[in-house]
């Protein structure tokens, strides 16, 4: 239950993500939530092996890094999705990556663990 209420939370956030900027473009609700959850496939799958591959660099910008990793987990869920789900540039990911990170998070605090304290 919890894990659907992020996909859903998440595909709410790609599109007001892509209500603000043109770079980012998605087709549909839909789209959205198919998105969400290939973002979620992509970050248990290849997150890890990125993080891993960049911990120098993550510890000397003290953690800022991961935006960059998020971004390009946003630019591969982008290149699997084909042309429903458009990032036009890596600066782009980069700052959808950073608001994705902020919304997700604040509404997960009011919407996902309200119901997991049940």
């Amino acid at each position: 239950m919890k894990w659907l209420l992020q996909l859903v939370v998440n595909a709410v956030v790609l599109m007001i993500i892509s209500h603000f900027f043109r770079g980012f473009e998605v087709a549909g609700f839909s789209t959205a939530i198919f998105a969400s959850f290939i973002l979620a496939v992509v970050n248990f799958v290849v997150k890890p092996i990125l993080v891993i591959l960049t911990l120098p660099i993550t510890i000397l910008t003290l953690g800022l890094f991961m935006f960059v990793i998020n971004a390009v987990t946003l630019l591969i869920t982008s290149g699997m999705m084909g042309s429903s789900f458009v990032i036009d540039g890596f600066g782009t990911a980069v700052v959808a990556a950073i608001i994705f990170a902020a919304l997700s998070a604040i509404i997960q605090s009011f919407v996902v663990d309200p119901v997991t304290k049940r």
